[in-house]
């Protein structure tokens, strides 16, 4: 993300030896698995198979502290527990595209079942991924998606074309239907960011966007202040502009935050995907009319369950294989092994107190 201020959590030097070590080679859960290969032997998918109790679950979001993948995680936490498994939060403090590597390397020492991970560069963290499924742990991305061929499956929050023409809509509409916009984004290399952003642009070609003009696209780093700082700037050099739209949960609150408390305030609109309890004080002091997002806590829940089925032979991955996700109900594996949780919901004055996370 979305989202949307994140931090915590530093590297230890005793981290960073078991990385290298793992790197090197360390303790697989096969020994007979060929290490450099990056696959996993592939087997049949058996429905009917029990989901097995204590598998290890560990979840590797983006970045700690962060209060949208808190919620993400906070949903998995709750899923691994349904499941009778044991669950595991490790993460970096901050977004960078290498950050995340040395987690995973550890995560394979430690021999867990799965690993979930929103992935702050679908390519950096490739070849540890390939390393942990060639030592059979199974490999779910969530939020932000890896390169396919290193990782099982895809927990989506929504289609991508939807998010993307979601965006377009509602800056169309906070811009009063012409004008010009921007888009502050999280980093450069978000892979989830990215994929929306370039749907909004083919959208922005459809005559009926065609009196938007896309100014600029600024980048955050799902910082917050240095969120803040870039909404300040925008306005600095774009001063038409009419709307800021933040594809995450902590560029959305930064820029509404600015605007908030700013002579801006009425004249720049400030809309994309936030938490509602995050942004409910904008919403009600008019400097936001509309915003949209799912409910990450159910993203976290259903990665755990993907994991679990995986993990268990229930799935492979497969399109079409099914499986259920305890109280979601079942779900259907699609192209690429990708698995939508569901359409975002748009947030209003009239319905932002029916939401609570």
């Amino acid at each position: 993300m979305l989202r949307s201020p994140r931090t915590l959590l530093s590297v230890t030097s005793a981290a960073l030896l078991v990385a290298g070590l793992a790197a090197c080679g360390g303790t697989t859960k096969d020994s007979n698995t060929n290490a450099g290969s990056g696959t996993q032997a592939s087997a049949a998918a058996d429905p009917n198979a029990a989901i097995k109790e204590g598998l290890k679950i560990a979840f590797l979001p983006k970045q700690l502290n962060n209060p949208y993948s808190d919620v993400e995680t906070g949903g998995g936490k709750v899923a691994v527990e349904e499941l009778k498994g044991e669950y595991k939060l490790v993460g970096p403090n901050d977004a960078s595209a290498s950050s995340q590597v040395s987690y995973i390397n550890t995560l394979i020492q430690q021999q867990q079942d799965v690993i979930v991970v929103a992935a702050n560069d679908p390519n950096a963290v490739c070849p540890s991924l390939n390393q942990a499924r060639a030592a059979k742990i199974k490999v779910i991305t969530f939020d932000s998606d890896a390169s396919k061929d290193c990782r099982d499956a895809f927990i989506n929050q929504a289609t991508t074309e939807g998010i993307g023409q979601s965006l377009a809509k509602m800056a169309l509409e906070q811009a009063g239907g012409e004008g010009e916009i921007a888009v502050l984004s999280a980093t450069p290399n978000a892979t989830n960011q990215n994929s929306w952003i370039e749907v909004m642009k083919e959208e922005l070609k459809k005559p009926e966007y065609a009196k938007l003009k896309l100014v600029k696209v600024a980048y955050g780093n799902d910082d917050d202040q240095k969120s803040f700082q870039e909404a300040q700037g925008l306005l600095q050099s774009y001063p038409n502009l009419k709307a800021i739209v933040a594809p995450t949960t902590v560029g959305i609150a930064a820029a509404a935050r600015y605007i908030s408390s700013s002579s801006y305030k009425g004249k720049v609109a400030v809309t994309g995907l936030g938490l509602p309890n995050q942004m409910r004080e904008y919403v009600k002091d008019d400097t936001v009319k509309k915003f949209a997002l799912w409910n990450p806590a159910d993203i976290g829940y259903l990665a755990a369950f993907a994991g679990a089925a995986m993990a268990s032979g229930q799935i492979t991955g497969a399109p079409g294989e099914k499986f259920k996700a305890g109280k979601l109900g079942e779900y259907t594996i699609g192209a690429d092994g990708e698995i939508v949780l569901g359409p975002p919901t748009e947030f209003t004055k009239e319905n932002i107190d029916q939401f609570n996370f």
